[in-house]
């Protein structure tokens, strides 16, 4: 069994208790069988089909021949292999041929994907734009274009960066115009004809499904033919790239879509990335430039719409950045374990007679692994917890169900913020451990760090989060979230009082979570937003730093329950992270919360000709 493998066991089963969802009527077929099978499977998977092309798909990143994207046969193959996992559609109603899963096992299952090769493959957006479309289409939406997504003829976008936009949605330009005497009675919704340009558009050309299924982000003009300032007047579409009728049957026309180019990246190159332009008259439609897109939902409620591919989007690239922050962590151990250089000292300093050991005998080498396990199987406890709340707001008691979700909201931007920048920072202490080896190609650990750089920038870059979690999420309903996650830390702080080794963590985090409440209370005490996120960032690194010690807290007790002698060294690796994570990393969250808590201004003063 693979150390991913065993600890993604520990998490479901020893520590999440996941077969408990059985008991739901949704879950009632499944069975730690069941779960163990798909968990078998999507292993064998990844390991077959993802993990020997890793270094190719980095290689021979994606070109354009002048008529289609070029990607390498092995893309192909992963793609097709993942389709007929059922794994697009896993956590789906049977009637749309999914299995039912819970997501939380969906979400562990498809960590082995995105620890193997996390580019190959851009499932992920697939799955997240049809359940936009379950959420918000119209019943033939969902038959024709969602369906067609979750079982692998057709892939899917989210279209929603522009050139001169970048993340500032409210200033997107892409226009949508009724199309033409009796758009609106469309059987697919009701057409529109866009024009404009995305950009950062990942999968968005390629040949490796029958149709691509773009979900657009775009304003209707008002009655002057003007386009609204902000968001409210966004709305959502869906923009085939080949022209589909009701039944889900290509026509043969090819939509208004072309590929004005493709972006280089650092890493993740596997997967395409475009800039597509929508109208532009490249693929005239019907006789008349114009791309064709069906509104989904109501005009004006795009972002709404949207967001229910974003906020499972966000979970995802957490995941990811989490399993690229482990696959970082194996190599460069395995790596410490068989890399002999340099020997112990002792009482009379080195002994030049004595053999060279491993470097894992080292005292800074084991710090810097022990980061790596506590930044890596800390995010994926945490992202593990929150793909349960997405179980628990879909399927338990109503009162249960709201509480999942509000909790599930506040700690959204720490599940893709956090293993976004700390796996990232184990990424390269994987570069480190391997010395100058780590920065050639002949190593992988320098690919793990350019594929992960990407994560603090798309799905909402760090301030982005950052502003969400302290200018929204800790204050909406009163406050109600930031209430309910300290009623929830403090229930796991005292369950570890009870245990002798824990109480002085279970103290140390007490006092941090009054710390993050006080802190929150001081960045907004005179109501002034400007000052009160200027330092938004600091507030989100220390916000997540106390809920990741939470985390590492919650899984000690789970450990202890369970072993209390601590047989199992992969449940002393597990202590001893979280000794490391409350000696090391805790202590940071004073230095950052300073600047909230004073409403230091230093960096938004700095005047712009200073710099």
């Amino acid at each position: 069994m693979s150390t991913l493998r065993s600890t993604i066991d520990f998490l479901l089963n020893d520590w999440l208790d996941a077969t408990s969802l059985n008991q739901r009527e949704r879950f009632a077929d499944h069975s730690r069988e069941t779960f163990d099978a798909v968990l078998d499977t999507c292993e064998r998977i990844a390991r077959e089909k993802f993990a020997p092309f890793n270094r190719t798909v980095d290689a021979q990143e994606p070109h354009f021949d002048g008529e289609k994207v070029i990607l390498p046969q092995c893309t192909y193959d992963a793609r097709l292999a993942y389709a007929e996992s059922g794994m697009l559609c896993a956590a789906q109603d049977y009637e749309l041929g999914g299995m039912q899963l819970p997501y939380v096992v969906e979400a562990a299952a498809n960590g082995f994907f995105a620890c193997a090769s996390v580019s190959i493959n851009t499932s992920m957006l697939t799955s997240a734009n049809a359940n936009a479309i379950l959420v918000a289409g119209s019943p033939l939406q969902r038959l024709v274009f969602a369906v067609n997504e979750f079982n692998g003829r057709w892939a899917g976008t989210m279209a929603l960066s522009e050139p001169q936009a970048g993340s500032s949605l409210s200033d997107i330009s892409t226009r949508a115009e009724a199309d033409g005497e009796g758009f609106e009675s469309d059987p697919l919704g009701p057409r529109y004809r866009l024009r404009g340009n995305k950009m950062w558009i990942s999968a968005g050309e390629h040949e490796l499904t029958e149709n691509i299924a773009h979900l657009v982000l775009a304003k209707i003009p008002d009655e002057h033919g003007k386009l609204v300032p902000g968001v409210k007047s966004i709305s959502l579409f869906i923009v085939p790239k080949k022209l589909v009728n009701e039944e889900g049957e290509l026509t043969g026309e090819r939509n208004d879509v072309a590929l004005a180019g493709l972006n280089h990246k650092l890493g993740w190159r596997g997967t395409t990335n475009t800039l597509l332009n929508f109208g532009e008259g490249k693929y005239p439609v019907r006789g008349k430039a114009g791309a064709i897109g069906y509104l989904v939902g109501q005009p004006g409620e795009g972002l709404k719409n949207m967001f229910h591919m974003m906020n499972e989007a966000r979970i995802a690239i957490g995941m990811a950045a989490t399993m690229l922050g482990l696959a970082g962590y194996y190599a460069s151990l395995e790596y410490a374990k068989t890399r002999t250089q340099g020997r112990p000292v002792g009482q009379g300093g080195k002994d030049a007679s004595q053999a060279p050991v491993a470097i894992i005998e080292h005292a800074d080498v084991k710090r810097m692994l022990l980061a790596q396990k506590a930044y890596g199987e800390g995010a994926l406890a945490l992202n593990l917890y929150c793909a349960k709340l997405v179980d628990e707001g879909r399927t338990a008691s109503a009162e249960q169900a709201d509480r999942a979700k509000l909790l599930l909201e506040v700690l959204t931007p720490i599940a893709k913020s956090w293993p976004s920048e700390w796996c990232l920072e184990a990424n390269s202490l994987a570069i480190q451990v391997h010395g100058g080896y780590g920065y050639t190609r002949d190593f992988p650990v320098e690919q793990y760090w350019r594929d992960n750089r990407l994560n603090m920038i798309h799905e909402g870059t760090h301030g982005i989060q950052a502003a969400d979690l302290l200018g929204r999420k800790v204050r909406m309903l009163g406050g109600a979230g930031l209430k309910l996650l300290a009623e929830t830390v403090n229930a796991t702080i005292q369950k570890a009082m009870a245990q002798e080794s824990l109480s002085a963590y279970a103290n140390q985090l007490a006092r941090a979570l009054a710390e993050v409440g006080a802190t929150t209370k001081a960045a907004w005490a005179n109501e002034n937003p400007e000052e009160a996120l200027a330092n938004a960032v600091p507030y989100m690194q220390a916000f997540g730093h106390m809920v990741l010690a939470w985390m590492w807290l919650d899984v000690a007790c789970g450990v202890l329950e369970k072993d209390t002698a601590l047989s199992d060294l992969q449940n002393a690796g597990r202590m001893n992270a979280t000794r490391y994570f409350f000696h090391y990393e805790l202590p940071k969250i004073g230095a950052w919360l300073r600047v909230v808590k004073e409403r230091d201004l230093t960096c938004a003063q700095m005047p712009l000709d200073a710099f």
